[in-house]
């Protein structure tokens, strides 16, 4: 795992990457929703994400799930200007 921190925009990004697998395709639109877990039943609430997301919306800011040259790569964006 590996973790970049740096601004674009007026806005401080926090990026976790790592080389596992990803979110299977069929799965990526549905990742943020609340109560949505790929995980068997009993194992998860599907909150995490969606607890997330709404966090940093409260807070101007977003979540999102991205796939690049291999890599899983979930970045946080927040306002650096109130």
């Amino acid at each position: 795992i590996e973790l970049k921190f740096f601004d674009r925009n007026e806005m401080g990004i926090i990026q976790v990457i790592d080389n596992g697998e990803g979110v299977p395709e069929k799965l990526v639109d549905k990742i943020f929703e609340p109560f949505f877990t790929s995980k068997p039943f009993g194992e998860g609430t599907g909150l995490g994400l969606s607890l997330c997301r709404s966090m940093a919306h409260s807070m101007h800011g977003n979540i999102e799930y991205k796939r690049e040259q291999g890599l899983t790569i979930f970045e946080l964006s927040l306002s650096l200007v109130d």
